[in-house]
């Protein structure tokens, strides 16, 4: 009875110590993993970004209108969404699209959005294609933005051009 008592202890204790070195490996991780989370240059766009955009002419550069607030999320794995006040929301639907990792701080991002008309009819597609510069430390991003406009059948009809300045929202 002695003999299986100490088996069984001894067996315990050896669970108990794998149990305990197995906390203590995972518990480093953990902690390794907060602490580059909270470094925005490891996190490259992943996140949530307030944004300040201009819709600009193609041709000069010059902004045509004043420059208006955005927020722009871009999930794990790709996915990305952009609200804005650009457009009144009950004719202008959020952008939804994806967006990738190019090269170094770079990526680029393609939302679409549906427009409407007052009377509710769908009336055209909004596709914004982006080129995005990351800053070094992670903290901000500058972009390009490329707008093609779609009829309902899937012509395009029109073009335009715009700049973003964001910095990350926490």
């Amino acid at each position: 009875m002695t003999s299986r008592n100490s088996n069984r202890f001894a067996a315990s204790s050896r669970a108990a110590v794998l149990v305990l070195a197995g906390m203590l490996f995972l518990g480093s991780g953990s902690t390794a993993r907060a602490q580059s989370d909270g470094d925005n240059s490891q996190r490259g766009l992943e996140g949530a970004w307030r944004l300040q955009v201009t819709v600009r002419d193609c041709n000069t550069g010059q902004p045509l209108r004043p420059t208006f607030p955005a927020v722009f999320t871009f999930a794990k794995g790709g996915a990305a969404t952009v609200i804005t006040t650009g457009q009144l929301p009950s004719l202008f639907t959020p952008q939804l699209g994806v967006w990738r990792h190019t090269q170094d701080h770079n990526y680029t991002a393609v939302t679409d959005a549906f427009v409407f008309s007052a009377a509710g009819a769908w009336i055209q597609t909004h596709r914004f294609t982006r080129a995005i510069q990351v800053s070094v430390d992670g903290d901000s991003f500058i972009d390009q933005i490329a707008l093609q406009v779609f009829d309902t059948a899937g012509n395009p009809i029109a073009t335009g051009c715009g700049t973003t300045v964001a910095n990350r929202l926490e």
